[in-house]
This record gives C-alpha cells, sequence and structure tokens, in this order.
C-alpha cells in the first residue's frame, strides 16, 4: 500500500484516536520519524495491537513516557513535550493520521534496519518484542496531518487506562488538514520501511 499523494484529507470528521506518547507524536509531526512499534497496552494483551482504523486521530499522553525507552536522539525533547501539555482535565488534538501500512514482525533483524523510521530505543524494542514471552510487533507507518487548529476536548474518565484506542465522545472536523510530509518526502521515508520489511499488510477498517 501506498501513501496517498493527495495534498489535503477529504473535509470529514473523526473520533477514532489512537493514544501515542507526546514526545513522539512531537517528532512526527517535525516529519522526523513515520513509524510506530506497538504491541498492546495492558488490557489489550490477551489479542495484543491491532491498527482498527485507515485513519485515526493522534492522542497525546504524558503519563507512561520513559526516558531510556526513547531513542537518544528524542531524550532531550521529553521536557518540551511535558511543558506543553494542555490544561488539567483536558487533551489536545492537532494531528490526523492515515495508516498507510502495517507490517506483523516475527524477528528481531529487520527492525534493527528501521531504527531511524520510529523513536524507539533498541532496548524498549526488545522488551516489546518478548513482552509476555509472545515473539512479534506490529510496525504502523502513519502519514501525518496537521489539523488547521488544535482542538481541545475534556479528557473524560473513559479514555484513561492503558490501551490502545479510543472512540471520542465529540467529532473532531479534519476540514484544512495538511499533510506534514509532501508527497515526495513522504515516499522517500517509507523506503527503507519497504526494503528492510518488505510487502505490508492493508490496515483493516474497524
Amino acid at each position: 500500500m501506498v501513501a496517498d499523494p493527495s495534498s489535503t484529507l477529504t473535509a470529514d470528521v473523526e473520533r477514532s484516536a489512537l493514544k501515542e506518547w507526546a514526545v513522539l507524536v512531537d517528532a512526527m509531526a517535525r516529519g522526523e520519524i513515520i513509524a510506530m512499534v506497538r504491541k498492546g497496552g495492558i488490557r489489550e494483551q490477551r489479542a495484543g495491537f491491532a491498527v482498527r482504523h485507515d485513519r485515526f486521530l493522534l492522542y497525546p499522553t504524558y503519563f507512561h513516557e520513559k526516558e531510556n525507552e526513547l531513542a537518544p536522539r528524542f531524550r532531550p525533547r521529553l521536557n518540551d513535550a511535558h511543558a506543553d501539555r494542555p490544561r488539567p482535565g483536558y487533551l489536545r488534538l492537532e494531528y490526523v493520521a492515515e495508516a498507510v501500512a502495517v507490517w506483523p514482525v516475527h524477528s528481531l533483524d529487520p527492525l534493527r534496519a528501521i531504527e531511524e523510521s520510529h523513536g524507539l530505543d533498541w532496548s524498549a524494542v526488545v522488551s516489546r518484542f518478548h513482552y509476555r514471552q509472545r515473539p512479534g510487533v506490529q510496525v504502523v507507518a502513519v502519514r501525518l496531518h496537521r489539523l488547521p487548529q488544535a482542538v481541545e476536548l475534556p479528557e473524560i474518565r473513559r479514555y484513561g487506562g492503558c490501551v490502545s484506542w479510543v472512540e471520542l465522545d465529540t467529532d473532531v472536523s479534519l476540514a484544512g488538514a495538511r499533510p506534514v510530509l509532501d508527497h515526495d518526502a513522504f515516499t522517500r521515508a517509507m523506503a527503507p520501511l519497504h526494503a528492510a520489511l518488505g510487502a505490508p499488510e492493508r490496515p483493516r477498517e474497524g
């Protein structure tokens, strides 16, 4: 599956959101990484992580970030990410992502070749790979679009907990969202993933 070359998303709304460390959302927003290495939240371990939606909002999180699990190049930004967090009791949404490729990976070797494409330290990749003695992770390549204006919503109790996916109570408009990377830059960023991981699976819509 290849990235959509269009410059904007179709005007629409979205409620599905994927939790990700705020410092890594920032790195994706800068166009520095385009991939996530996922295993699943504590409440998802029986089934494991699954890409439930082809398109979703990114829900920045602050409570489970661990400096030693970040790639060294992103560790200096951790404090800045926390300093920029929204006011208490609210979440801030600024980006919508398209899942353009998903790879189930059952060997550590190819993951070594994509370290520049995601934001985790190698030790964290290995730990996630072997977690609960179920070897494997999913690598998800996303194309990020920036909303024209940040949206702040109440962070209700139902959104909490160690889960990957949240269905928001409020529609978020995607009108005017623009890609962080243009088509050519995104295609270049995808090349190492294709080279190391081969043909991806197509995301399944939730």
